[in-house]
């Protein structure tokens, strides 16, 4: 078939690369504008336009579709279907009807659980016993449409968003190359969601991502492997009188009583990193010090003043 592929970040260029692969004609790729990065603030184009230029692919990235000019370019392409993989833009209607059999979504949720931006963080943060991908049927709502095709995956203890993210991806792929088999054939049923369990995945803020050692150790680690690797849930720890910004990564769950430890307050730094919490207690097996690379717990305390009884906390905002 003749596909307008539409996608934004790394989760969407394993999708591009089997659409090929399965030997539809990708006859144009829509993805974000170059941002300015970096230190020399260069412009860099993301990662789903990069990949396309390798195939020699005509990259379009307009700001929106505001402009009758740029729906019109749309439909020029007369492609059959339109596939949406983390575009990060809304499509108003003239471009959901602008081919012949819609566009369609690969959604990294078990919609109408976590529509919207950060599924993959708010289903690990939400403590989720499961996730998965659905190829949907778009509609001028977000994540509303009708569901063609699902594919799940257990979430596991030890699994984090980054983790998560690339078997979803994966998945995706996969999911995406018999979805456009099954429509080519036209024998993809879709079914519309259910009006029940509807959450949304609200964009993950800057200061949501530091850690309240007040809540369960289970809601830490949640909340840690949640946000790692970006942003990365961080707590602050106090040397020679500064305040100093960590990164927690990856944790685990640990036995130990402390009725005698407050939330925060460091239980042991022989036996691993392991911090009270508001029940229970939690483990730190990977942090990342400000302006250093990821690293064990173990080397992190090892160039660390910490020891025990000492207090990771939120910072005073008032």
């Amino acid at each position: 078939m003749k596909i307008i592929f539409m996608g934004t970040p790394d989760f969407s260029v394993p999708i591009l690369d089997e659409i090929i692969a399965s030997g539809h004609e990708v006859v144009a790729v829509y993805s974000q504008p170059a941002r300015a990065k970096g230190r020399g603030m260069t412009l860099t184009p993301t990662p789903v336009a990069k990949r396309a230029q390798d195939y020699g692919l005509e990259v379009l990235t307009p700001i929106n579709f505001k402009q009758e000019a740029d729906q019109d370019i749309f439909k020029s392409f007369d492609a059959d279907a339109a596939i949406v993989v983390a575009y990060g833009l809304l499509l108003p209607q003239a471009i959901l009807d602008g081919t012949k059999l819609g566009c369609f979504n690969i959604h990294a949720s078990l919609l109408p659980r976590w529509r919207g931006a950060a599924p993959i963080q708010r289903a690990i943060m939400a403590g989720d016993a499961e996730t998965g991908v659905m190829f949907m049927k778009m509609e001028a709502g977000l994540d509303t449409g009708p569901i063609g095709l699902i594919d799940k995956i257990k979430i596991q203890s030890h699994m984090t968003a980054s983790s998560v993210h690339d078997d979803l991806s994966r998945l995706g792929a996969d999911l995406t190359s018999r979805a456009l088999a099954a429509l080519q054939r036209d024998s993809l049923t879709f079914v519309e969601q259910e009006d029940q369990g509807i959450s949304y995945a609200h964009k993950i803020s800057k200061q949501e991502a530091e850690i309240n050692w007040s809540a369960s150790a289970q809601d830490v680690k949640n909340h840690i492997h949640g946000l790692s690797l970006f942003p990365g849930a961080f707590t602050h720890f106090e040397e020679s009188g500064k305040q100093i910004r960590l990164k927690v990564l990856q944790a685990e769950l640990v036995d130990k009583t402390h009725s005698e430890h407050k939330a925060g307050q460091i239980i042991s730094c022989g036996d691993g990193l392991i911090v009270a919490c508001g029940s229970d207690a939690i483990k730190l097996t990977s942090v990342q010090r400000a302006g250093k690379s990821r690293m064990s717990a173990e080397e992190f305390l090892r160039g660390s003043e910490l020891e025990n009884g000492s207090y990771f906390k939120m910072l005073d905002r008032s």
